[in-house]
Formats: C-alpha cells, structure tokens, sequence
C-alpha cells in the first residue's frame, strides 16, 4: 500500500476514534473525582481536559468532588485556571455551599479567593455551613461571616442560617450566630423561629440560650 493511501485511511478513520477517546477521558476523569485521585484529574487537566465537565446528572466536576468529600480531586480542580467556581447545578447549589456543608475549609478559602458568591440568592453557603454536621463546621461560620456573609439571610421559605442550625447543625454553631447578631425573633414562611427548630430537635438548653437571645433583643429595642 502506498504513502498516500496509508495517510489517507488514517485521516478517514480519525473522526470514528475522536469520539471514542474522548469519552474514554469522560469516564476516566469522573472516575478519578469518585475515587480522590488528585493526581489523575490533574494530569487529565494538563491534557486538556475542560474542568467544568458535568457528569451524567448534570452535576459541575468541582460540585461532585466536593460533594464526594473527594479533597485531593477538588485541590487538583481548583488549581484550574480555566474553573468556572459559580457553576451551578440543578438545585442552585454551588461549590462553597457544598465545601460549606462537608467542612472543607481549604476548598472554601480558594473558592472565596476566586470571588465565589458568599451572598447568593436562595439557599446560601452560610445556611449549608450552619446546618453541617462537621468537626469544622464552627470555623466555616466564622469564615464566611469574616467574608461578610450575610447573617440572617433568608432560603426561599424564609428560613435563616441560625434556624437551620438550631434543629440540624451544631448546637455550638447556633450558639456562635446568635453572639454574632442572628436575629432569634425572625419567623419563617410557616411562622417558625428559631426556638421553634430547637424545640422540635429536643434541645431544651439551645432554646434556653435562644430565649436569652430574645429578652436582650428586647431590651435593646429589638423587634420581639
């Protein structure tokens, strides 16, 4: 067979293997984020592959592997120039809300660095911080306040940050929001307030100290 024939089936047959690879380095890559192989992502990203990929639920590859609780793989992404940090997905969920909820400080700092929203509309990363379960869930509230996140922001029923974690989050959390200025006497859309949460997760010590909370408000010409 001759030179030219050669070269000429090779460039027929490359738009049948494109495809192929490509999805090869899908897979590859959400596979790498599943299992927190920073190294693997990183190198899939030197090659170029684009770092806002989403998986096959729609998901942005960051949102994954912080959801994943897959540091490495979010360190690798992160390093990205190219990172869009405001993708969101289906649920208005962004990635600091997602590093809010699982604790991952290193993750938040970047993500506030590169001008990730602290204040978005809806659900914000402050509610998802609050309502954490993580050992650091008490320093990713005083992060985010320090980045002027807004304290008695309101979820689209009304809900604040210190009612989600009266009920859900640390009580230690709830404790820091309301020394912080949290307005206890706020109620949300089913006329619920913070007392309301706490009494409803048995935690008859937070509505004490929330109770505190109302009686100083009032003698400060608070609202209640």
């Amino acid at each position: 067979m001759s030179v030219g024939r050669r070269r000429l089936l090779a460039a027929l047959a490359l738009p049948w293997f494109a495809p192929l690879a490509r999805a090869d380095a899908y897979a590859e890559f959400f596979r790498a984020i599943a299992l927190d192989d920073g190294r693997a992502v990183a190198d899939l990203l030197r090659r170029g592959f684009d770092p806002n990929a989403r998986d096959a639920h729609r998901q942005p590859a960051l949102i994954v592997a912080l959801h994943e609780d897959s540091r490495q793989a979010a360190q690798a992404l992160l390093a990205s120039a190219e990172l869009r940090v405001e993708e969101r997905n289906a649920k208005d969920e962004s990635a600091l809300m997602m590093a809010a909820l699982s604790g991952n400080l290193q993750a938040a700092r970047t993500l506030i660095a590169r001008d990730a929203d602290v204040n978005k509309t809806g659900w914000t990363p402050l509610h998802y911080a609050a309502s954490s379960s993580a050992p650091e869930a008490v320093d990713m509230v005083r992060l985010l306040l320090e980045h002027a996140a807004y304290i008695d922001a309101a979820s689209p029923n009304g809900t604040t940050p210190v009612m989600m974690a009266a009920r859900y989050g640390q009580i230690d959390v709830a404790r820091l929001l309301l020394q912080e200025g949290a307005d206890p006497a706020l109620r949300n859309q089913q006329g619920l307030t913070a007392i309301d949460f706490a009494r409803q997760a048995g935690r008859d010590g937070l509505v004490q100290d929330i109770l505190a909370a109302v009686r100083r408000s009032r003698a400060s010409g608070g609202k209640w």
